[in-house]
């Protein structure tokens, strides 16, 4: 039998370059966002969570502080908190506002801390209502179930905001030091450890509070994207704050209602960013779907 000559070899098979099914995954969880956007009020949403979440935040920073002092000690988390405050702009009273903050909560006996939980759990009602907007899924009783899914995240705060105090420790430690390096040291330091502060409590959110459930194959990377964007957007705001702006301008030159501002547009902001990441994850969920 003859043998082919090279002329007459079949031809190689060519492989399509990597970066191309990169292309046609990200294609296509877009296009899955995108259709869950249609007839959906983005921001009337995000502004109804955010609602929710300026009830909840201070019992919910108040209680993390008291467990974490329960967990450690008063008198270090008083310091850890010092430390950290040390590095945050003062253009409208954050460090102050943390400390005291920080000083409210270690103060809180078991009775406080109980109470505190009712306004707290608000943000489990928000939660579960906003992502419930973008589901065909019919709930019932969704304020109490978001409420009380929202509460065994409660037993993690000392867990998760402890390591932060400690980091906060070593960002004051960074400030200190002069140079390009020290500076992008701390970005690094700030970045990744609200990234890993954040992931357990998104994952909960995405997979425990939220009417819908997602495969965890989608759940975890969707928790880790959302997280990473969560973290960056944390940054920028706190770059936002160090900039010479006059915040109290627009208001009349009052500074306090412009801070209050500032934060009510940044957790706005914020959670656009959260459903933006819900729905990420539910694109991803239904790409993970076996065909037929």
């Amino acid at each position: 039998m003859r043998g082919r000559t090279p002329e007459q070899a079949p031809p190689a098979a060519t492989r399509p370059p990597p970066w191309r099914g990169v292309r046609v995954e990200v294609r296509g969880l877009l296009d899955g966002v995108r259709r869950r956007l249609v007839g959906r009020d983005l921001a009337l949403i995000g502004a109804g969570l955010t609602f929710y979440a300026g009830i909840a935040v201070v019992p919910l920073l108040a209680v993390a502080f008291a467990l974490t002092a329960r967990v450690t000690s008063t008198d270090q988390v008083r310091a850890l908190t010092d430390r950290l405050a040390g590095v945050l702009p003062d253009d409208i009273g954050a460090p102050d506002a943390l400390t005291r903050l920080a000083q409210a909560g270690v103060e809180l006996d078991w009775l406080r801390i109980v109470l505190a939980l009712f306004p707290m759990s608000f943000y489990g009602e928000g939660l579960r209502r906003a992502l419930l907007r973008f589901t065909d899924h019919r709930d019932t009783l969704t304020g109490w179930r978001g409420r009380l899914l929202i509460l065994p995240l409660v037993l993690l705060t000392p867990f998760l905001l402890y390591p932060l105090l400690l980091v906060g420790g070593q960002l004051a430690d960074l400030a200190g030091g002069e140079g390009f390096a020290y500076g992008l040291a701390g970005v690094a330091v700030g970045y990744y450890s609200v990234l890993a502060a954040l992931t357990l409590p998104l994952v909960w959110g995405f997979r425990v509070v939220a009417p819908e459930r997602l495969r965890w194959r989608a759940v975890v990377p969707g928790a880790l994207f959302t997280a990473a964007c969560l973290s960056g957007f944390l940054q920028g705001f706190v770059l936002f704050l160090d900039l010479p702006l006059d915040i109290g301008a627009p208001f009349g030159g009052l500074t306090v209602v412009g801070g209050v501002v500032a934060v009510g547009l940044w957790l706005f902001l914020l959670h656009l960013v959260v459903i933006a990441g819900w729905l990420t994850t539910q694109a991803l969920h239904d790409r993970l779907a076996p065909s037929g």
